[in-house]
């Protein structure tokens, strides 16, 4: 035999679902009143999401694109550069044969110097690439050779 309790907490565990039903009819029309509803605000938030979910995409895309360069691979180079303060440099490009010594600072870029004689830079294999962009290939290439 169940205790009073028991049969309260069954009876309205069974009798719960029609209340819900109830006041699911109720609800549906108030919420298409009311734009506090939580079935609004999860619209809502639901929409923001995809549209930030779809700006760090294209962001995404943008960079990676962006390593692509037209014209001759190679024609223009960055072989150093020199920090001189906060926001000013001093970078060494060159430019097919020409070098060229270049002050860049905001909004304002100057050529210093046009070099007679070319500098040699030091040519790393894999130059270009950050240190994992290395290490990821060394390991690679280990992986190969096994």
């Amino acid at each position: 035999m169940m205790s009073f309790p028991a049969r309260i907490t069954v009876t309205l565990a069974l009798l719960w679902p029609l209340t819900l039903q109830a006041s699911e009819g109720r609800q549906a029309a108030e919420s298409l009143n009311d734009p506090m509803a939580w079935s609004n605000l999860l619209q809502v938030l639901l929409g923001l999401v995809a549209v930030i979910v779809l700006m760090l995409i294209f962001a995404w895309l943008m960079r990676r694109m962006s390593g692509f360069q037209g014209g001759v691979p190679g024609a223009m180079r960055v072989l150093g550069g020199l920090s001189m303060g906060a926001r000013e440099k001093v970078v060494l490009i060159q430019v097919g044969e020409t070098q060229l010594v270049l002050g860049v600072a905001p909004g304002r870029v100057q050529t210093l110097h046009v070099l007679e004689e070319k500098i040699e830079t030091p040519v790393r294999e894999g130059a270009g690439m950050n240190s994992f962009a290395r290490n990821l290939q060394q390991a690679l290439s280990r992986g190969d050779r096994s």
